[in-house]
Parts: C-alpha cells; sequence; structure tokens
C-alpha cells in the first residue's frame, strides 16, 4: 500500500474508532459512513466493514448483534487512547463537559464520550501524584440567580433541530406559548443559544426576514424538510446574541442615571454594572450614570435593589418600576 494511502487509512480508522459510542446499540456501519464523510472522508460501507473487523481484534470495541442492523460501540471500560490528551487537555474536557451537553448534536455528543471517559480516567489516574490532576475538584461555579431546574427537552426534537441545523434544512414545528397556545410554523433555523437553563432556537419563520427565538422546551413536535433553510444575508449568530436580542426588551443602550446607596455604590465599584459606568460621590452615596442594555434583566434587577437605587433616566424604566412597585404594596396589604 503507498505511504500515503496508509497513513489514510490509518487516520480513518482513527477516526471510527473516535467516533463509537461508549455502550450500545452502538452506531451502524452506515451510519460510520454518514459520520465519516462529514469529517472529509470518501469511503464505502464495505471499507468500514473491513475497518471495524480489523479494529475488533486490536481494541476493546465489540458488535451489538441483538437488533438490526449491527451497532459497534465500546466494550465497558474500554475506550480511545486519544494521542497526546496531556493533563491540561483532560481537565479542559473535564470542566466543559456539562456546558457542552446541552449544545452539541447527539451524534457529535456520542463520539464524544469517549473523550470524557478518558478525560476523568486520566485525572483520576494521575491525582495522587499531580497536582494539576486534581483541580477539578478545587473549583466551582456557583450562579448568583436562583437554581432553576431546566425544563425537560425532548430528546428527539433536539435531535431533528440539530439535523436541521446542521444539514441547513428547514423545520416544520408545533410550538406552545408560554400562554399554552399551540401554533404551527415553517422555520428556517439559524442557530442554538443557551441562556442560563433555557435552550433557545433563533430562526425566521416562513418568508419573514426578522429573526425570533424559540424555546427549544416548547417545540412539541419537529419535522425536518426537504427544502433547504434560507439564511439572511451577513447574518453572525455571533453578533446577534451581543447585539441585546437575547434580554427579551427594547434592544439598545440607553443610560441608566440613579442614586444609588453607599452600600450599593461599594458593590458597584467592585463589579460595575457596565464597561461604561461612572459614580459620582453625594451626601447619602452616589449618582450612578452607566449605559446598560434595555431588558428584562435590568428592571429586575433594579426590582432586586428597590431600597438602594432611585431611577431618574430614562422615564420609561423609572415609570415601569413604580408601577411594578405599587402592584406589589398591593400584594401585601
Amino acid at each position: 500500500m503507498p505511504k500515503a494511502a496508509q497513513h489514510h487509512a490509518l487516520a480513518r480508522q482513527w477516526q471510527i474508532l473516535r467516533l463509537l459510542p461508549t455502550k450500545p446499540p452502538g452506531m451502524t456501519s452506515r451510519e460510520l459512513v454518514d459520520r465519516l464523510e462529514r469529517e472529509g472522508f470518501s469511503v464505502t460501507k464495505r471499507t468500514v466493514e473491513r475497518d471495524l473487523a480489523e479494529l475488533s481484534t486490536i481494541f476493546g470495541i465489540a458488535c451489538n448483534d441483538k437488533g438490526m442492523p449491527y451497532g459497534w460501540h465500546w466494550m465497558k471500560g474500554e475506550y480511545a487512547d486519544l494521542p497526546g490528551l496531556s493533563v491540561s487537555d483532560a481537565l479542559s474536557l473535564r470542566l466543559v463537559e456539562d456546558l457542552l451537553r446541552p449544545l452539541l448534536p447527539s451524534a457529535i455528543l456520542e463520539s464524544l464520550e469517549a473523550r470524557f471517559g478518558q478525560a476523568k480516567a486520566k485525572l483520576a489516574e494521575l491525582s495522587a501524584d499531580n497536582p494539576n490532576a486534581r483541580w477539578a475538584d478545587k473549583v466551582r461555579y456557583v450562579s448568583p440567580a436562583l437554581p432553576f431546574v431546566p425544563p425537560k427537552i425532548d430528546p428527539a426534537v433536539l435531535d431533528a433541530v440539530h439535523e436541521a441545523l446542521l444539514t441547513e434544512h428547514q423545520i416544520a414545528v408545533e410550538y406552545q406559548k408560554a400562554s399554552g397556545e399551540q401554533q404551527t410554523y415553517r422555520l428556517h433555523p439559524l442557530g442554538l443559544v443557551q441562556r442560563g437553563q433555557i435552550t433557545y432556537l433563533v430562526a425566521t419563520a416562513y418568508e419573514y426576514a426578522d429573526m425570533r427565538l424559540y424555546a427549544v422546551h416548547r417545540i412539541k413536535k419537529v419535522a425536518c424538510l426537504a427544502d433547504e433553510a434560507i439564511r439572511p444575508a451577513l447574518f453572525s449568530l455571533e453578533e446577534y446574541a451581543s447585539s441585546g436580542a437575547m434580554e427579551f426588551g427594547s434592544p439598545g443602550l440607553v443610560e441608566l442615571e440613579a442614586w444609588v446607596s453607599d452600600d450599593l455604590a461599594g458593590v458597584l465599584w467592585e463589579t460595575p454594572i457596565s464597561a461604561q459606568q461612572e459614580l459620582i460621590p453625594v451626601k447619602g452615596g452616589c449618582l450612578l450614570s452607566a449605559k446598560v442594555q434595555n431588558s428584562w434583566q435590568l428592571t429586575w434587577w433594579v426590582l432586586s435593589q428597590a431600597e438602594n437605587i432611585r431611577v431618574m433616566q430614562p422615564v420609561i424604566l423609572k415609570t415601569a418600576i413604580s408601577e411594578h412597585l405599587r402592584k406589589t404594596i398591593e400584594l401585601y396589604q
């Protein structure tokens, strides 16, 4: 076999090992062909079957013959040994695992299970002798918000949404609004955004150009369509997310002017509400000036600091806060 062809075969076989899931029912040879083609390999089903038979004599992989078609997977406790997986690589995988799970298509996630398993095994193996390997046990992230339980997402729905995003096809969905009303939409998927505990699909509907957010857990049924999704020219998910569109208000910056107490001013000195913030000491507190996103989070934050802040501008925010407080007082009378 020519040297180039031999390298290609080794790369293909290594990729097969990386793709195999860690438990039954496993991946079929046809599924592996599809995944390999996505990775840039031109391969036939027969070639993959020969590769699997050869690899099974060297590595701990097995064929699940309890159903048709047969699926291949790693045996319990076995996984692909990633070349060059350093302690820092293993630590990175361990720390980002929970963040990646809701954002990755199931097919990609299955292939990563072996990496996650190897990362945990490597850190456990080295923990006694290497302080770096114990770092994951010494850091935690605690959200400042209430620990809401994530809503349940139908795995079949999430898989279909992932597939539509990967193949750039339209989908037909049955969507339940917050009010309970159900509607049918034809969507052009553009991207997924994880915001707190909620996963949102960014999409346009029908032939309209305006982008909307659809909470994935409210999608009750989904069907992938043959028509290609229409992507707005120059659309960037990163720019969309950073534009304030995820703030669920009237997108755009506003100039917040308010009196704040000394206690709240102390907090804002350490953790500014924005990069464009100014605090001017006055009697009994400080005058706050800051450019912030106009959003319901801003309203919630002001309400949470009700006894420590008095909004002066913008007037629309001042009026909204006053109305919220009036209704709150009525509830407690």
